[in-house]
C-alpha cells in the first residue's frame, strides 16, 4: 500500500472517507502526518490506527463528539505502527520506498520548485537562498534527465536539508511579534492532545506546526519527494 510519493495523499483521503465528509486537514493535522512520516511510521499503520480510531467511537453508546481532526487518531496510530515493527518480514523500508519510482515525475517535481522558488518574494538573505536552492534542483534534475545514476534516499536527504536550511533562514528573518502568534497559535491547537502524547512528540508536532506555517506564508514550496 505505500509508496514513496503518497503518503499524505493516502491518509487525506482515508480519514475523510472514514468521518465520511470532505474536511479540510488543519495545520495541526499536517504536522502531526509529517511528525509521523519523520519517524519512519508507514502509511499503513497510520491508516490501521485511524481504522481503529473510528471503529472505537462508532462503537460508543454516545458520540457527541466527531473525531474532527487527526490528533485523536495518535495513539492508535503508535499502537498500530508498534504492531507492525514487531510483524514485520520481508524487505527492508529502503527498497519498498525505492520500488516504482519515475524518474521523470521527480524531475518535473524538482523543476516546478526550483520555479516556485525563482519567483517567491522573501526578506532578506532568504531570497538569496531560495534562489540558490533554486539553481541546485534545476542541476539536480538535469542529471536526472540525463541518466546520471541517483539514489533516492540520497536524493531526499539533500532535499529535506535544503528545505531546512529555507526554514531556519526564514525563522531568522520573521519578526519575533510574527514567531510569537504562530507559535502561540501552535499552543492553542496542541492544548486537548498535550495529555494524549509524549513531551517529546508535542516538542516535534509544535515544530512542524510552525513550520508549516511559516512556509505556507511566504508560498515556500515543500522540498521532500513525499509532497510529490
Amino acid at each position: 500500500m505505500e509508496t514513496y510519493f503518497n503518503y499524505f495523499t493516502e491518509i487525506e483521503e482515508h480519514f475523510q472517507r472514514r468521518r465520511g465528509t470532505l474536511l479540510l486537514l488543519s495545520p495541526l493535522d499536517w504536522a502531526l502526518m509529517e511528525t509521523w512520516k519523520d519517524a519512519g511510521i508507514p502509511v499503513e499503520a497510520v491508516l490501521r490506527g485511524i481504522d481503529s480510531t473510528f471503529e472505537k467511537w462508532e462503537r460508543r453508546p454516545a458520540r457527541f463528539r466527531k473525531v474532527n481532526g487527526l490528533a485523536y487518531c495518535a495513539q492508535e496510530v503508535l499502537a498500530s505502527a508498534e504492531e507492525l515493527k514487531e510483524a514485520a518480514v520481508g524487505a527492508p523500508a529502503r527498497e519498498k520506498r525505492n520500488a516504482g519510482l519515475d524518474h521523470a515525475a521527480v524531475v518535473e517535481f524538482l523543476k516546478r520548485n526550483a520555479g516556485q522558488l525563482e519567483l517567491a518574494q522573501l526578506p532578506g538573505q532568504v531570497q538569496t537562498l531560495a534562489r540558490e536552492t533554486a539553481a541546485t534542483l534545476h542541476s539536480l534534475a538535469d542529471s536526472l534527465s540525463a541518466g546520471t545514476p541517483v539514489q533516492m534516499e540520497d536524493l531526499e536527504r539533500r532535499l529535506t536539508v535544503a528545505e531546512e536550511k529555507i526554514f531556519a533562514s526564514l525563522v531568522a528573518a520573521t519578526p519575533d511579534d510574527a514567531l510569537l502568534q504562530v507559535r502561540s497559535e501552535a499552543d492553542r491547537d496542541l492544548a486537548p492532545y498535550r495529555r494524549k502524547m509524549s513531551a517529546p512528540q508535542i516538542e516535534q508536532l509544535h515544530k512542524q506546526y510552525v513550520h508549516k506555517r511559516l512556509l505556507d506564508q511566504y508560498q515556500i514550496p515543500r522540498l521532500s519527494l513525499f509532497y510529490m
